[in-house]
């Protein structure tokens, strides 16, 4: 396979990617039915969660006493960045995981609303696959690993927020590149599958373009922090992540193209 070059400008393919979640929100004017149809599932999950993470902020200044005892007969100040930094750290892992566990819920609880929706996208920009049965066990087996890979990222994103004074602000940014990236991969490997890109294919294709496929995931991920950011966002997600993968696609054979055409003429001189 072909593999894309990385962009040499990467902030403005980062924005662009940013632009394909946007793309992905028109599409509520243009397909308002399909659209609606993906906040049903959003919505159930989302609920769910938030009251988890609203027990978890209640329950927090707890939770980081019971943790942080050793610190019991520090010195005021000393103890209280130690507490502040545990229980930032604790909140932080918390949102990514929430996150990511929230796109592997929905888009498993919201399957068929989901695979209805790449279908009516892929139908609207025209050269749509073939029908594909992605299959429940499938989406099951992807939940579970998208699910397990948020929890590292969030022991990551936990542990880099354990860092004297800058933690909290680092672990932040860590927390949205690495949800991000997470989100992006996910979310375009329907329509890739669906074009008969195995996980190593995927996998390759979207490093060829790291900063766009981050610009779109770190943007849904953002939109997922607003408060019902995640349920209007969700159905946008899955039709601008069919637009990504269709790009990113489109651009794999432009090179495949461009690399033929020189070497057609290479060809030609050494026949003569």
């Amino acid at each position: 396979m072909t593999t894309p070059p990385p962009a040499r400008r990467p902030l403005a393919s980062f924005f662009r990617g940013v632009g394909d979640l946007g793309r992905g929100f028109s599409f509520w004017g243009r397909l308002p039915g399909a659209m609606a149809l993906g906040l049903i599932p959003a919505a159930i999950v989302g609920v769910v969660l938030l009251a988890g993470i609203i027990t978890l902020i209640v329950f927090l200044r707890d939770v980081v006493d019971a943790l942080t005892g050793f610190a019991d007969g520090w010195a005021q100040l000393g103890a209280d960045l130690v507490r502040f930094g545990v229980g930032a750290a604790l909140l932080g892992g918390a949102i990514v995981l929430a996150v990511v566990s929230f796109t592997a819920l929905t888009l498993l609880v919201g399957d068929p609303f989901y695979e209805r929706i790449w279908r009516r996208v892929e139908e609207y920009v025209g050269d749509a696959p073939p029908e594909s049965d992605y299959g429940f066990w499938r989406s099951v087996g992807d939940s579970i690993g998208l699910i397990l890979r948020g929890l590292l990222a969030a022991v990551v994103a936990g542990l880099v927020g354990l860092i004297p004074l800058v933690g909290t602000v680092l672990g932040a940014v860590v927390a949205a590149f690495l949800t991000g990236w997470l989100l992006a991969d996910e979310l375009t490997s329907r329509a890739l599958a669906a074009r008969g890109l195995d996980a190593a294919a995927r996998r390759d294709l979207r490093r060829g373009h790291r900063a766009r496929v981050l610009g779109f995931g770190v943007a849904t991920q953002l939109c997922f922090l607003v408060p019902l950011g995640a349920v209007l966002a969700m159905p946008a997600a899955v039709a601008g992540s069919t637009v990504l993968a269709r790009t990113l696609l489109d651009a794999r054979s432009d090179v495949g193209h461009a690399e033929e055409s020189t070497a057609s003429p290479r060809r030609r001189n050494g026949a003569r």
